[in-house]
């Protein structure tokens, strides 16, 4: 056996319950096959006493405790064992096993009832633990049965109800990732596994399971060892789809690393489990310590890319930075105490750290469904206004073809027809001469309105050359000035020196003219027309501003179109060939306007070395 010595055992009653003081404990020799009878026949001289617990060899690997039961009266007693450090388990009572367990880790709490016949006898406990200072200081319980299972529910209600909210919520993101779009459904089932892996792994830890379903603790275990291996390789695939694969690929790298030592250690599992537990300690030491040390990696690694990938400017990986340092202090700083108590410390903040993960990471999830929301929104607008501009387009082509067929076709009869007109003008008699210029004044200006279309067809041609802006609004404000006096209204310009644009002056000037004619026209009263321009790096900036009669919103959205005017004798052509022309010199003219107050009209035009 092993080295052995005496000491009585003592109990202190209560009036529920009846905790052990003191306790006798003899260190043997394990070879993994558990006994089949208690040691009854060791001398009582064998029997170490309480407070002499460590082993004198490092070749004692198993334990026999030794206590006594109170006497049991009463309602149903039972027995709540609390946090004994023993893979395996055997209880021995009046000679028969009352309870077994093959627990692969260390830590063991159960509950069961007792006889009435078992007062005052011998219980004999034996442990297969790695831990050399055994302490069971409130850890061994005698009491009403129900009393004592209450208080057991009570100290797993937690881990019942959090696994199965985690094991419900991956659940329906399971569903949803069959569903969902094909660009986002490894996000959802990545994530949906690291949820399903944490409420396993929260549901398999409570102790109420291996209570309750005493026969299926070997199931529990295998689910628990399970969960872990899926755990690691979903959380880093999850990571991966959101943040990218890492500097070279490292990520990818690790993830692959992870699920080849899943595999393998999920291989090993099988080879143990038809082995009948052959090869414990090694699977001990692949699923438990090896493991672990692999997660403290991975959580290091993790929360050092969120953090580069933060200061890169990712809001996602901010809010996962957050939530991964929460949850690996958390960790971390469980894992370390439970290696460095031996695997006595028990595991108990880790659970919350990890659902305020998980709901990190679900909001994370559905930022990326929001953002992706609001590009499809963004795409949409996008690809109406390219719709629109398309059909702008055609139209205008059908019409530029129309406009340059009929104008010179009517042009060379209206100006014969004029000629003649000018003629008979001459020798008419006064009365007769006014009906002939009135009609010499319309053929100008049909003239006028075939010139605008053949401009809006070829709104190109001319020869171009680098302008001064500040030249072009000279000339432009000295045209229309008088113009502006008329309509009580006057012209400010306030345009830089340095300012240069290629293109044809005189389509340039008609361009600007009908503008600046516009903004003239549609001021009721006393008014000002201010011009100014500016450039911001290579585009130029001109600024048309009126304090006139302005627009409504239907109005200005119809801006450049055919044949749309808000003047009673206007035809619209101004407007659609001063379009023409900025379109032409690679510009583009922005309208906004309100009624009542104004009309701004902004063009912007790549800017020339002088």
């Amino acid at each position: 056996m092993g080295m052995v010595a005496g000491a009585e055992i003592a109990l202190s009653h209560a009036s529920t319950q009846v905790n052990v003081s003191s306790w006798s404990i003899s260190w043997t020799t394990s070879d993994g096959t558990p006994p089949s009878r208690p040691p009854t026949d060791l001398p009582e001289e064998a029997w170490r006493p309480y407070g002499l617990t460590s082993p004198e060899s490092s070749q004692l690997n198993a334990v026999w405790i030794r206590l006594q039961v109170p006497e049991l009266q009463g309602s149903p007693q039972g027995i709540l064992l609390e946090n004994l450090q023993g893979k395996r388990m055997t209880i021995f009572a009046a000679n028969h096993i009352i309870y077994k367990a093959n627990y692969n880790y260390q830590l063991n709490q159960i509950l069961f009832p007792l006889q009435s016949a078992l007062s005052g006898q011998y219980m004999y406990m034996w442990l297969e633990t790695d831990n050399p200072n055994l302490r069971l200081e409130e850890r061994v319980q005698f009491g009403d049965f129900q009393h004592l299972f209450n208080e057991f529910l009570r100290s797993s209600l937690d881990d019942i109800i959090l696994g199965s909210t985690l094991l419900f919520m991956s659940a329906i993101m399971l569903v949803w990732s069959f569903f969902t779009n094909r660009r986002y459904r490894l996000h959802v089932l990545s994530l949906a596994l690291v949820i399903l892996s944490a409420g396993v792994l929260v549901f398999t830890y409570s102790p109420f399971l291996y209570t309750v379903f005493e026969h299926k603790e070997e199931l529990f275990t295998r689910l628990y060892d399970l969960a872990l291996l899926v755990l690691l390789p979903s959380f880093s695939l999850f990571f991966e789809t959101v943040f990218g694969s890492g500097y070279r690929g490292w990520l990818r790298t690790m993830r692959r690393l992870q699920t080849g030592y899943s595999l393998f250690c999920l291989l090993f599992m099988s080879l143990n489990m038809l082995s009948q537990g052959r090869y414990d300690e090694w699977y001990y030491v692949l699923t438990a310590k090896a493991l672990g040390m692999m997660m403290m990696v991975q959580l290091a690694v993790l929360v050092f890319s969120s953090i580069m990938f933060a200061v890169r400017g990712s809001r996602e990986a901010v809010i996962f930075s957050v939530g991964l340092c929460l949850f690996a202090g958390i960790s971390l700083g469980e894992l370390f105490r439970f290696y460095m108590s031996g695997g006595e410390y028990t595991l108990m903040y880790w659970k919350w750290g990890a659902a305020g993960f998980v709901v990190v990471l679900i909001m994370i999830l559905g930022r990326i469904f929001t953002q992706n929301h609001e590009q499809v929104i963004q795409y949409s607008r996008e690809l109406k206004m390219f719709n629109q501009e398309l059909q702008r387009s055609e139209k205008m082509e059908i019409i530029s073809e129309l406009a340059a067929s009929v104008a010179h076709e009517v042009r060379n009869p209206l100006q014969v027809t004029r000629g003649f007109l000018q003629l008979i003008s001459g020798k008419s008699r006064p009365e007769e001469r006014e009906y002939l210029n009135l009609a010499l004044v319309e053929l100008d200006r049909a003239s006028g309105i075939i010139t605008d279309f053949l401009t809006f067809a070829k709104p190109e041609s001319g020869r171009t050359s680098v302008l001064r802006v500040l030249d072009e609004f000279t000339h432009i404000e000295g045209i229309l000035t008088p113009l502006a006096h008329l309509h009580g209204s006057k012209i400010t310009v306030d345009i830089p020196t340095d300012l240069w644009i290629r293109g044809n002056s005189s389509k340039f000037k008609q361009a600007l003219i009908n503008i600046v004619k516009n903004s003239i026209e549609a001021i009721q009263e006393e008014g000002m027309i201010h011009i100014q321009a500016y450039r911001r790096n290579q585009v130029i900036y001109i600024l048309i501003r009126d304090n006139g009669e302005g627009m409504k919103e239907e109005e200005l959205v119809r801006l450049g179109e055919p044949y749309f005017s808000n003047k009673s004798k206007g035809t619209g052509l101004g407007l659609m060939v001063t379009f023409r022309i900025i379109e032409a010199m690679e510009g583009q003219i922005q309208y906004s306007s309100k009624k009542g107050v104004g009309t701004e009209a902004l063009i912007t035009l790549p800017a020339a070395v002088s």
